[in-house]
C-alpha cells in the first residue's frame, strides 16, 4: 500500500491509495509512500542480488570491513534476527554500484532529493520526527511521529572502526551524492532520538548504513 502524505492541510495526515507496493530481484516486497511529490519505499532495503542477479557479498569480519572498495552488506550485530526488522546495512560501495541496488523504477536518492522530502515536511527543524516509526525508537513518542507514513526505524550502523552503533537511538540512510573528497566521503540523511532535526553529514563510503529509495 501507498499512503499519500498531503503537507498542504497538517490536519489531513493521510489519503490511503490502493498500491501493491515495489518488489525487489530477491522477492522482498515494501510499502511505498508519496511525501509531497515523491514516492518513496517506505522500509529499509533488504536485498542481497543486484537488480542485474548478481549477489552482493555478505561481509562479517572487522578485518574485511576496513579495506573494502567494493559493494558488501551486513546485519547489525551479525544477527539475521535484525534484519527482520531493520532491513540491511550496505556501504556506500553497493549503493554506487552500476549493477543496480534499488529495485527496477526506482534508484538511491542523492542530497537534492533527501532535501525535497525534508522540506516537504515542514524542513529539517520538523520533519525528522514525522519521518521516524512509533516503533523502537528510546525515548517519548511526539504527536507527529511517523506522520509522513515514512517509518523510519533507528537501524543504527557500521561503523568503519568495525563497531556497531546507535541500535535504537539514530537511523543513517545514504545518499548517492559524494563529499568533497570523491575518493572517501559519500553523504547520508540522520535521524536521532535526542535530537529534532533532520539533517544530511558526510562521512567515509566504508561505513554501513540503511537505505531507501525513490521512484525514478
Amino acid at each position: 500500500m501507498a499512503e499519500l502524505f498531503n503537507d498542504m492541510d497538517e490536519k489531513e495526515l493521510f489519503e490511503k491509495r490502493k498500491k501493491q507496493g515495489v518488489t525487489d530481484i530477491d522477492g522482498n516486497t515494501y510499502k511505498t509512500v508519496i511525501i509531497g511529490t515523491q514516492e518513496w519505499i517506505a522500509e529499509n532495503l533488504n536485498v542481497e542480488h543486484y537488480r542485474n542477479g548478481d549477489i552482493i557479498p555478505q561481509v562479517q569480519d572487522q578485518n574485511e570491513w576496513a579495506y573494502l572498495k567494493t559493494g558488501a552488506w551486513c546485519y547489525y550485530d551479525n544477527d539475521p534476527e535484525n534484519g527482520k526488522k531493520y532491513g540491511k546495512l550496505y556501504n556506500w560501495y553497493a549503493v554506487n554500484d552500476p549493477r543496480g541496488l534499488a529495485p527496477e523504477g526506482w534508484h538511491i536518492p542523492n542530497n537534492d532529493e533527501w532535501n525535497e522530502l525534508i522540506k516537504a515536511l515542514g524542513g529539517e527543524d520538523v520533519a525528522s520526527g514525522k519521518l521516524k516509526s512509533k516503533e523502537c525508537w528510546k525515548g517519548p513518542i511526539s504527536e507527529f511521529q511517523n506522520m509522513s507514513g515514512f517509518s523510519a526505524l533507528p537501524a543504527g550502523a557500521l561503523a568503519r572502526i568495525g563497531r556497531f552503533i546507535s541500535l535504537f537511538e539514530t537511523c543513517y540512510f545514504w545518499s548517492i551524492s559524494q563529499g568533497l573528497d570523491k575518493m572517501r566521503d559519500a553523504y547520508y540523511l540522520s535521524l536521532s532520538n535526542d535530537k529534532p532535526e533532520s539533517k544530511l553529514y558526510c562521512f567515509n563510503k566504508k561505513t554501513f548504513f540503511s537505505c531507501r529509495c525513490v521512484k525514478d
